[in-house]
């Protein structure tokens, strides 16, 4: 079994090392020795192929909504929702971070806000990274509560079955990670020194490394170089510098096809919910065995509706199909369904291999102390750099150590631990995206800009989740 785990956690590194399709490229390796070495059976791949299926349909419409220039309609109106208030950008931005990948099921669609709340933090004098960071965390824990996320895909194939549909995952999820990022948000915006006094700040505007703004703020006096002190304001001359523009999407889509786009896929995503809500409205199919009939299963009826709203959008957007494929959105999207193909296939065929070893030494304490289960999820999560492979690989350990499906659906926003490492695409960006400097990681690598509010957040989420799990069970 070690053998095995030590395969399973290789193929992982090289993968995560060479990144994108490269990490579910490398779980098929994985699957591969297991199977020539070990002779481990291959995972039965049928609850997968689910998954992917879902996540394929969602990808499809929001890469139309995408190409009819849905997603840079909905920048536009969270850019107004973040200025109106910039002294509290700290607060309104994670919740709009969070709002904007409930909607999407991606995190992805997080990147354009980026610069946007950089440049009103700023000009507040509002430390940037206080809502950079925590917005970033409230981008990818939002996942853990979108009905259209793949990582809820997952989930609803998990447990649905055992009466834990997405209404009832919602109705833990949403709640439970919004009181994490509000928490978060809190203690964010005492987090750091205020921006006017930050040392790499003034050091950046004194060497004329970033642009001074026109306002004046306090001075604050910071040593440099030996024994040489430089007092800066807002408002220091420094030589002119060329600071590159952030990036912005393109569109040459009519405002009006735009917004429909948007409201297309947020009516999907509502239709989505209601059907999660009142089976009844599900078109009634025959049962597999027994006779009579039931409504529609979650996952065909997921695919369905998201299916036909990206016709929609192709259809009544006038939105060129030839395009779709190449946008971010089915780009990212084609990452996922690899990612979770090879690396949950490694995953499932490593733990059916070795359940019973695996029930035997962690059941007694899985079963005693059920948080132990969602460390398990915050560290193999900044392994696997995805919620959707995380939950598919590791919730079925959970269900065979014995673990009730309440307590696993209150931990599942622990698999957005990958703030562990500030390696992902989101992180970096948010990073690299903060002029001033404020965002950054640490001599450590692990005393970063994202690491407290991550743990705050998923702590929080956890707790809150046990609660409100605990009331509907």
């Amino acid at each position: 079994m070690l053998l095995q785990l030590a395969v399973m956690m290789g193929a992982i590194a090289i993968g995560s090392r060479k990144g994108g399709v490269g990490m579910g490229l490398a779980g098929a390796v994985g699957v591969f020795v297991l199977a020539t070495v070990f002779g481990v059976a291959p995972a039965d791949t049928s609850g997968i192929v689910d998954v992917m299926l879902i996540i394929l349909a969602v990808i499809m419409a929001a890469a139309a909504m995408e190409s009819a220039g849905g997603i840079d309609y909905l920048v536009g109106v969270a850019e107004r929702v973040i200025r109106r208030k910039p002294s509290r950008v700290t607060f309104i931005a994670p919740v709009v971070a969070w709002l904007f990948t409930l909607g999407a099921g991606t995190a992805h669609v997080f990147y354009p806000l980026l610069p946007v709340i950089h440049d009103v933090a700023r000009e507040g004098g509002v430390r940037p990274e206080r809502p950079i960071a925590v917005s970033s965390i409230a981008a990818t824990v939002g996942i853990t509560a979108s009905p259209v996320s793949a990582a809820m895909a997952a989930m609803i194939v998990l447990f649905d079955k055992d009466g834990w549909g997405l209404p009832k995952i919602m109705a833990v999820a949403v709640p439970a990670t919004f009181v994490g990022v509000l928490v978060a948000a809190t203690v964010q915006s005492r987090i750091g020194k205020p921006l006017h006094q930050d040392p790499e700040y003034l050091r950046r505007l004194s060497a004329g490394e970033i642009e001074p703004l026109p306002a004046t703020t306090p001075t604050a006096s910071v040593p440099l170089t030996g024994t040489a002190t430089v007092t800066a304001t807002e408002t220091i001359t420094a030589a002119p510098t060329s600071t590159p523009a952030a990036p912005t999407r393109a569109t040459n889509s009519p405002r009006p096809r735009a917004r429909w786009s948007a409201l297309l896929f947020l009516g999907g995503a509502v239709a989505v919910v209601v059907s999660g809500l009142f089976p009844a409205l599900r078109p009634e199919v025959p049962k597999a065995a027994g006779g009579g009939v039931q409504p529609l299963s979650m996952p065909a009826t997921i695919e369905i509706l998201m299916m036909a709203v990206a016709a929609l959008i192709l259809l009544l957007c006038k939105v060129d199909a030839k395009k779709i494929p190449g946008t971010d959105v089915a780009r990212s999207g084609l990452v996922a369904v690899i990612g979770v193909f090879g690396l949950s296939w490694l995953g499932l065929s490593f733990i059916g291999a070795n359940e019973a070893r695996i029930t035997d030494a962690l059941g007694g304490i899985a079963r005693s102390q059920p948080w132990f289960f969602a460390v398990m999820l915050l560290v193999l999560s900044a392994l696997l750099f995805s919620q959707a492979t995380t939950t598919k690989a590791l919730m079925p350990l959970g269900l065979a150590l014995g673990i009730p499906a309440p307590l696993l659906i209150a931990m599942w926003p622990a698999v957005n631990g990958y703030f562990l490492l500030p390696t992902y695409g989101t992180f970096i960006a948010a990073i690299n995206f903060d002029r001033t400097g404020t965002t950054r990681v640490g001599r450590f690598v692990v005393n970063h800009s994202f690491m407290i509010p991550g743990l705050i957040t998923t702590a929080t989420a956890v707790l809150t989740g046990f609660g409100i799990a605990e009331l509907l069970a």
